[in-house]
């Protein structure tokens, strides 16, 4: 009976195994006949990235002098949030609005600092999210699937991420550590990669909850599960602010959440119970919500310390949303600012659109779309709330994806619709595909089929055309767009590893961890009051309500 019972859960586990990300089929089997040399014994480490980012700090101090201080420095990720993402989701947003679409812009396209990352990780050409989020969150350049850890653990190598030289801190542990307040803000999971990049340290990202580190054979006391990690280990137990999905991984296989979810803790361990008496032991005013009612009920005066998880499993596409019960990335942004805004010290919040990948991986380019003009309007509305002059605010992804944006199409031409070409077949063909995912059709004699006969054709989750079948998409090798905006936001233009991002944010704010006596962060200019920005956010929030 035991040995049964502990079959149905491996494949429960298995079932709700990260379905987006499965481990690549035949992974490391073929070996590339040209990869003789791979990454250097140096790259392994973490002091090789932080020299490499200091050479880029220092290269840059001399373009431009800038003597403002970044009391808040804001993330903004589009997870997979690629150039021809953008170039189409703007074009869908113009389109939205009337126009013919490609002269429109997202909110942040007009910032004045535009740069490229590299993204690959230390042991692949193509990268995921944990090493791209080690890499943007820590500094550091790591392996593929790993997370908070140096190139010198490998994914699944418990035993190596437990010895503490090959532990990383984040942009977010720098910040606490200078008196900050944190906040971390996704639409996906909460223990998903990206945002575990502020805090968990571990040799698979999909060691979300206990059980996943005992199937793998590992004790979850030697190698915790991420979400133990954000709960009970620094620098997670100290953020502020928490807002995301994913609540089976907090509780018990034998406790159902508030929508009748069941939860995945195998050691029946209420982790969000756990969070609240931890705040109440402390006297420290929290609230843990799960709905948007919720959620605007402490829009206007947030407690201390607040945990919001929304859905059992990631949040809802936004097309898909109950707007009733579902809180928007914009109402979640616009919460975590008003919460941290209060420290006289300032801030970091991550913000992710993390939708945006998954829909990527099944070929929904619509839903891709659409989960990008999100992440636009989020950030839009942190400009609002937030003066220039005050806040360092970072807009970037984390790896691309291989969606084309391709065709003759006209000018105007619907984003979602036909190319105005055909192919040798005279088959039409959509102006944005993929060059793999589950959207490949089946050919007949070598004849592609016409996707716009299909009965969905249009629907939202209509799949675009993808050449090579796959089960999911997978990520693309080119750089990223960086975006940047706030004090010395000149930082960031130009071509550079991904992993210099967290260390020229810290400099913005003077709390980076590498660089000596930056010009601009000497006493008169670190102690600048936050009284104009807590006005400005009042005087933004009393002019909404009048013009509503």
């Amino acid at each position: 009976m035991l040995s049964a019972q502990i079959l149905v859960l491996f494949l429960v586990s298995v079932a709700l195994a990260d379905r987006y990300h499965p481990d690549a089929k035949g992974l490391g089997k073929l070996k590339n006949a040209r990869t003789g040399v791979g990454p250097s014994a140096a790259e392994k480490t973490a002091q090789y990235w932080y020299n490499e980012a200091l050479n880029g700090i220092n290269k840059r101090q001399a373009r431009l002098q800038d003597d403002k201080v970044a009391r808040n420095t804001i993330m903004f990720l589009g997870d997979g949030m690629s150039v021809p993402t953008l170039a189409a989701a703007r074009t869908l947003l113009g389109q939205r609005q009337g126009l013919a679409g490609e002269e429109a812009e997202l909110s942040f396209e007009s910032f004045p600092t535009v740069g490229l990352a590299k993204t690959y990780c230390v042991d692949h050409q193509i990268a995921d999210s944990a090493c791209t989020a080690t890499a943007y969150l820590c500094g550091v350049k790591n392996n593929y699937g790993t997370l908070g850890v140096t190139g010198e653990v490998s994914r699944n190598d418990c035993p190596a991420s437990e010895n503490t030289n090959n532990q990383l801190e984040s942009i977010a542990a720098w910040a606490l550590k200078n008196g900050k307040d944190v906040g971390i803000v996704t639409t996906t999971r909460i223990t998903h990669a990206s945002p575990s990049g502020a805090y968990a340290r571990t040799a698979n990202r999909n060691w979300e909850h206990n059980g996943q580190v005992q199937e793998a054979n590992f004790d979850p006391t030697r190698c915790p599960d991420i979400a133990h990690q954000l709960i009970h280990t620094e620098p997670g137990k100290s953020f502020k602010v928490i807002l995301g999905g994913g609540r089976r991984n907090f509780i018990p296989n034998s406790f159902t959440d508030e929508e009748g979810q069941l939860g995945l803790r195998t050691d029946q361990r209420n982790l969000i119970n756990e969070w609240r008496n931890d705040k109440n032991a402390r006297n420290l005013s929290n609230a843990y919500i799960w709905n948007r009612d919720q959620l605007m009920a402490n829009m206007q005066s947030p407690p201390e310390y607040l945990l919001g998880l929304f859905e059992s499993d990631h949040l809802q596409y936004n097309l898909e949303a109950d707007k009733t019960t579902e809180p928007t990335l914009t109402e979640l942004t616009e919460i975590a600012i008003r919460s941290l805004n209060r420290n006289e010290k300032g801030f970091f919040l991550f913000v992710e659109g993390g939708r945006i990948d998954h829909a990527h991986h099944d070929n929904y380019v619509h839903l891709a779309l659409d989960e990008t003009i999100e992440l636009s309007k989020a950030v839009e509305r942190s400009m609002g709330l937030l003066p220039e002059d005050d806040t360092l605010i970072v807009v970037t992804a984390d790896h691309a994806h291989v969606m084309a944006f391709n065709g003759y199409t006209q000018r105007g031409g619907d984003i979602l619709g036909p190319s105005d070409s055909v192919d040798s077949n005279d088959i039409r063909y959509k102006t944005i595909s993929y060059t793999n995912g589950p959207g490949a059709r089946e050919q007949i004699d070598g004849v592609r089929p016409d996707v716009f006969d299909e009965d969905n054709a249009g629907d939202t989750r209509w799949r675009a055309h993808a050449d090579v079948p796959l089960g999911s998409e997978t990520h693309g090798g080119d750089d990223v767009a960086v975006f940047a905006r706030g004090p010395h936001h000149h930082m960031f233009a130009g071509l550079y590893e991904q992993s210099q991002i967290p260390h020229l944010m810290a400099y913005a704010g003077c709390f980076d961890t590498i660089s000596e006596n930056p010009p601009h962060c000497n006493t008169a200019h670190a102690l600048r009051s936050p009284l104009l920005t807590v006005l400005f956010i009042v005087v933004v929030s009393l002019v909404r309500t009048l013009f509503r």
